[in-house]
This record gives structure tokens, sequence and C-alpha cells, in this order.
């Protein structure tokens, strides 16, 4: 055991789950599907290989990557090893990525093939000691995480440990890190899937970047926790969606209101069999009033849950529920589970 028994951390969410529903689906990433129990694998052989690497509990391991089944095991291998992830922007180049990787003091970069270059060109300006591949070819993270033996890992990760540091978007200043504690995201998780009615018979279907905490956090991190099997796009089209959610039977789908106008505006829209979906999420904004009113005219049974947040706190703040739409469409809610809310004027 990697973490302590009197504690409950981020990857211990992924070995619960592991241990009550083994060999159910939980990932399915383009022709890659794994269960319970493999992606649990998975996950400890890669904390392994990034321990092999020299790493020590504590350390920043940046991730530069588009969605994909070793983002996520990534993630879940810096939390199981007590490393400290640090998710970056895939679409940063340049002084924008060279900050992010000298401020965070990451010595590791987890990057897609096709943006390793960028990486390399920084490392000696960025501190960065060692570039490793997220998938494709041998010596990738993913094809050391697929097979061979599981190893037991001599660690012990506390949930009071930082898990990741979650750079905000710096529109005032240079982006910031937040500080997140595997109790802080633990907590959040629990907010999440009371708030917003997670369960295991969902079918969800995530297409916005992973990099982001609503994606990784309010949604994709929750419903493993509750044994979901969940399908994984590495970019988000809306015909692709649209199609996906007809075929897949999807029951649930997280989209900012920018993707949520394009999918409605969509010529395939009208003609997709959409009945399966049952729970419908956005945030970062409001939903547009006309482009709501469109999609709950086409799908009655759809319901809808705005959800406002901030990465500080992991992010998830407050929650419009379905039944509240009608009444409060422009609302940001009420607070989840574990957050405190007050309104303050100019003086605090």
């Amino acid at each position: 055991m990697n973490s302590s028994t009197t504690s409950s951390t981020v990857d211990d969410l992924l070995r619960r789950s592991a241990a009550r529903v083994p060999g159910r689906t939980a990932l399915v990433f383009g022709d890659r599907t794994w269960t319970y129990a493999e992606l649990d694998a998975a996950v400890t052989r890669a904390a392994a290989r990034l321990l092999g690497l020299g790493a020590a509990q504590g350390d920043r391991v940046a991730a530069y990557g588009k969605n994909s089944d070793a983002y996520l095991i990534g993630f879940l291998a810096c939390a199981r090893a007590g490393l400290i992830h640090v998710p970056v922007n895939f679409a940063l180049q340049g002084e924008e990525l060279s900050y992010l990787l000298g401020q965070s003091g990451s010595a590791i970069v987890l990057a897609d093939p096709a943006l390793r270059s960028a990486v390399d060109a920084l490392r000696t300006e960025t501190g960065v000691e060692q570039v490793l591949e997220l998938r494709e070819g041998p010596g990738s993270l993913l094809a050391d995480s697929l097979q061979g033996p599981v190893p037991e890992l001599d660690v012990e990760v506390s949930d009071t440990d930082l898990v990741q540091l979650l750079y905000t978007s710096g529109t005032t200043s240079r982006p910031k890190g937040a500080m997140m504690t595997h109790r802080a995201l633990v907590h959040e998780y629990l907010s999440c899937v009371v708030g917003l009615d997670l369960s295991a018979d969902d079918e969800p279907l995530h297409a916005m970047p992973l990099y982001h905490s609503a994606q990784m956090h309010v949604f994709l991190m929750p419903w493993l926790a509750v044994g979901a099997r969940n399908a994984l796009v590495e970019t988000p089209d809306p015909a692709d969606l649209l199609g996906r959610i007809e075929t897949g039977r999807h029951g649930a789908f997280f989209a900012a209101p920018t993707l949520g106008v394009a999918m409605a505006g969509h010529t395939d829209f009208a003609r997709r069999d959409l009945s399966s979906l049952r729970k419908a999420y956005y945030g970062a904004s409001t939903m547009p009033g006309p482009v709501l009113d469109k999609l709950r005219s086409a799908l009655p049974e759809l319901g809808f849950y705005n959800c406002f947040g901030q990465s500080e706190i992991g992010p998830l703040a407050t929650v419009l529920r379905p039944e509240e739409h009608a009444a409060r469409p422009a609302s940001a809610g009420r607070a989840a589970l574990f957050v405190e809310l007050r309104v303050v004027d100019d003086e605090g």
C-alpha cells in the first residue's frame, strides 16, 4: 500500500473502485479499453517508472499533452508516487510555456510526442531534467504501463500532501499555481458526486481538455470514484461528439457553453438520436438563453446543471440544478457540499 491507512488520497479512489468492480470498464479511449483493475495496475506501473527516473517525493512533474488515456494515467501515477502534477495547456509555446515549466520547478515533463520538441528547446532555461513521452512508441509512459508485473511501491502518501499545482489563467498578471492537496480534491470530488447526481450508470462522455480543472476534477475523477464507464476523446469536435452520443448511447456530457452553442447549431443536431442523454453540464459562463431553450425543447428529458467554480478550490463552488433552471436561469446556483459562500461589498 502506497498511502496511509488513515488517509484518503486521489489515487485511493481508483484503487477502491478497482477493488469493488475490477472487471467493469473504467475508460475507453480510441481503440483501447481499460477495466478498473487494468487501469489501477497501469497506474502503479507508471508510478514505478516515474520513481525509476530518479523522481523523489514532492518533485514536480509537468504534463503537456492532449486528452488521452496516457494523460490520465500520468496524473494518477504522480498521485500514487507522491509527486506533484503540473498540468500545462497544450496550446502554450515559447515564453508562456517556459514560464510555467520554470516557475513550477518541474524536473520532469510528460509530453505528447508531437509536442516534445517545444519542451526540448526550453530545457536549459527552465531547468527541466527529463522529458518522457506520454504515449505512442516504446519507452513511452503508456507503453511501460501496459504490461508486466505490478510492483510494490515504497512510498507513503498523506492526504495533506500536495498532488497538483493548478495554474490559474493569469488575466491580471502572470499565472499562479494553486496548491491542491489530496484532501482538498477528494472533498471536492464528493461535492461533485452529490451536487451533480453522478452515478455508476451514467455512461459519461468526456471531451473538454483534461489540463483544465473542470473536466478532470469535476467530472472524470468523480465518475471514476463511483465506478462509471468513461469515454474520452482527444479533442472536442461538434459533429463527432453528436455522433458519439448517438452511437455510444451516452447519458451524461459536459461542455463549455461555446461548445454547447456549436453543437446545438450544427446541422447534425436535428438528425442525431440524442435521447440517451439525461444529464447535461455546462460551466465557465452562462449558456445563452435561446440556446438553452432550444436544447430543453428538443430534449425535454434532459436535465441541465450550471456549474460555477474557480481553480483555487478544485474547482466546483456552486450548482444550479435542473429543477431550478426555469425559475432562475441566470443564477449560478447554490453552494456545493463542502463550500461556504458569503455575499460581500467592496469592503468585504
